[in-house]
């Protein structure tokens, strides 16, 4: 696939109107040149949960795009309980583009918090931490916890590593004793309010825009 450019002056997408929730509908005026656009989405509209640079581009040639700029950052969840933050969570890693999405533990989960985003993100599945920590090692990869322990570090004055993978446990229990024994280190959030814990979707979030901060826009902590 060749590199699609912003405009090639064929036409413009058409605006959304009052009869759509989202999105935008079918292509008007003459339809564009390029192997990276959909010719379903040109005619019906596109719909999907996706950015305007990609408004009618095919699948494929998405995933293929985000695939050139994915950061070194990866993600894993703990799976024991079915944990619907974990669609939560994928979504965000999507929007922070990392490199892949790791589920430990049970294979299936529940994907309706990912609204779709899922598609467009690599997602591994590791039986075990323990195949989690191998498959780091082999990749270089350092693994980083984030929960609340005695023994936690600040996330805030924390220097991440560019190759890492963030570890996060289940809403409730957190990270397993083999996850918090298994880490490089583990990070804890400050908090300041009443609760003991913050959502796990929102701390992951945290976490992921900790890492973006330090290695993409260079700020020191």
């Amino acid at each position: 696939m060749t590199d699609a450019p912003t405009d090639d002056g064929a036409g413009s997408p058409a605006p959304s109107s009052a009869e759509l929730t989202h999105g935008v509908g079918p292509w008007q005026g003459e339809l564009p040149a390029g192997d990276w656009w959909d010719e379903e989405l040109l005619r019906d509209g596109d719909r999907r949960n996706v950015v305007d640079k990609y408004r009618y581009w095919c699948h494929d040639a998405i995933v293929a795009d985000l695939d050139k700029t994915r950061h070194s950052l990866h993600i894993a969840v703990e799976n024991w309980q079915h944990d619907l933050n974990i669609g939560s969570v994928v979504r965000t890693g999507n929007a922070f583009n990392v490199g892949a999405v790791h589920i430990v533990g049970r294979r299936r989960w529940n994907r309706r918090g990912a609204m779709v985003t899922d598609k467009y993100q690599h997602i591994f599945h590791h039986p075990t931490v323990e195949d989690l920590l191998a498959w780091a090692e082999d990749h270089r990869l350092t693994v980083l916890g984030i929960d609340n322990f005695p023994d936690s570090v600040p996330l805030e004055t924390y220097s991440f590593p560019k190759d890492c993978v963030l570890l996060f446990g289940q809403e409730g229990p957190g990270l397993s004793e083999a996850a918090h024994q298994g880490c490089q280190a583990v990070l804890s959030i400050d908090q300041f309010g009443s609760t003991r814990s913050i959502n796990a979707s929102a701390a992951a979030a945290i976490a992921m825009h900790g890492w973006v901060r330090q290695h993409v826009f260079g700020q020191t902590p």
